[in-house]
């Protein structure tokens, strides 16, 4: 087979390969319903982390392979919106079982995935959110669901005291709903280059939940978000 036959038969398997990372994304997330179904939140959680995983992989892969497409954008964000908006707001409906109020419970629950679907929305018809973000991302909030439990499993104490009193969860995702769509700059994750200089913030913040998992356990995953807030702010205030 010539050359030119060869490219012409691979470019489109190159090109939906970020697609590929991005619909086991959007398997992650409705596996991780099923597991919230039979009970089992913290596998649902783990799920979630595993969708983030391949949520960071296909815009990894789609720069390597220079697959950038609009069907990709499209799916991306159909996928965030299950894996990191319907799922955690079922985690947060599961978790705050005990509340008095039903009524505030769902719409507190509710509001995750509506403001996780009008944060995906601006990102996607707004072109200045490369570098930076307006609102919180929907990873983040997902994160700062999942790692109620998952940190509370490993020894958080903060964790512990939020995860079990079903007010205090209401609060907290109330606020993580709403930092989603207020417009609050904070930094991207998405590295274009590896210098120091231009990612200065990023590897701070990296650094820093490394430095916590390692020396607090799993807990430390409950650092994760507010060092991401305050890394951002520490760099954007000046705006």
């Amino acid at each position: 087979m010539a050359p030119a036959e060869e490219g012409c038969l691979q470019y489109p398997m190159k090109k939906h390969i970020p697609n590929l990372l991005t619909l086991l994304n959007l398997v992650c997330g409705f596996a991780a319903l099923i597991y919230l179904f039979k009970g089992m939140p913290v596998t649902a959680s783990w799920l979630i982390v595993a969708g983030m995983i391949f949520d960071f992989s296909d815009g990894f892969a789609a720069r390597l392979l220079k697959a950038y497409s609009d069907l990709g954008r499209e799916l991306d964000s159909l996928a965030d919106l299950v894996s990191f908006g319907v799922v955690p707001g079922m985690i947060v409906y599961t978790i705050a079982s005990e509340a008095g109020n039903e009524s505030m419970r769902m719409v507190v629950s509710a509001l995750i995935p509506v403001c996780a679907a009008i944060r995906l929305a601006r990102f996607n018809s707004d072109p200045g959110q490369k570098e930076v973000f307006r609102g919180m991302p929907t990873p983040a909030a997902a994160m700062a669901i999942i790692s109620l439990l998952l940190a509370s499993q490993h020894g958080s104490r903060l964790a512990t005291l939020i995860s079990e009193s079903a007010t205090a969860v209401l609060v907290y995702s109330l606020v993580i709903a709403m930092m989603m769509i207020l417009p609050i700059r904070m930094m991207s994750l998405k590295f274009r280059t590896l210098g120091l200089r231009e990612n200065y913030d990023r590897y701070l913040f990296l650094l820093v939940v490394v430095a916590a998992i390692a020396l607090t356990g799993w807990g430390g995953l409950f650092l994760i978000i507010p060092v991401y807030v305050i890394v951002s702010l520490a760099g954007y205030l000046s705006f």
